[in-house]
């Protein structure tokens, strides 16, 4: 098994790489996880992971100015169907577009939109941060193994995805009304919450897509 961790110059990128170390109990296999701009190292991994942190526009335009690094992630993840995970905005980037301060192209992987979160309760404040408690959609997915209704996932996001098809929807939250928390179609993954920021949840979530093939 070999990890292939994205870094185009978003956040909290040495977080995840450490959360994923956790979850490796095996020496070698710690080893295997790597940060990398290279597109060619996603070829030559089993798993892919893609993080983000901040603006969508900015985090898929860094994401595009790594040359190669969108035409190996549809060849790896769309063609040869390697798991996928995308935490946050990198959740966000694989669906058609985000709404996010204009209209911006995403990765097209999901049909459906990033748009605004809008709690029916004006005391809620943007960003929705903090924890919150997951509501299970899709109780027999293996993302979700050993994840319970109502365990903890800690989040920071004004933006949230809003899926085309309600099977791509896998969890929620609640904030003044359903907020998507994970989705996912096929090999293709995503938690708009931090699995490396959500203590046994995230690192439950993280060990099962390790074990995906």
């Amino acid at each position: 098994m070999t990890i292939a961790i994205i870094d185009y110059g978003s956040g909290n990128l040495h977080s995840a790489v450490k959360a994923f170390e956790r979850v490796c109990h095996d020496t070698a296999l710690r080893h295997s996880i790597t940060l990398t701009t290279d597109p060619d190292l996603l070829r030559n991994a089993s798993h892919i992971v893609l993080p983000g942190v901040g603006a969508f526009a900015d985090c898929i335009a860094g994401l595009k100015r790594i040359d190669g690094m969108v035409e190996a992630l549809n060849e790896c993840v769309l063609a040869q169907q390697k798991p996928f995970l995308g935490i946050c905005v990198g959740m966000q980037m694989m669906l058609e577009q985000s709404l996010e301060y204009g209209t911006h192209a995403g990765l097209g992987w999901i049909a459906g939109n990033v748009v605004p979160i809008t709690p029916a309760d004006a005391s809620l404040k943007i960003p929705h941060m903090g924890w919150n408690n997951l509501n299970i959609m899709n109780k027999s997915h293996m993302l979700l193994r050993n994840i319970a209704e109502g365990d903890h996932a800690y989040f920071v996001h004004s933006f949230h995805a809003q899926c085309d098809h309600p099977d791509h929807c896998l969890a929620t939250v609640d904030y003044g009304g359903s907020v998507s928390a994970c989705i996912g179609k096929d090999n293709m993954l995503g938690t708009q919450f931090h699995p490396e920021k959500s203590q046994r949840t995230g690192l439950q979530l993280i060990e099962n897509f390790m074990r995906m093939t």
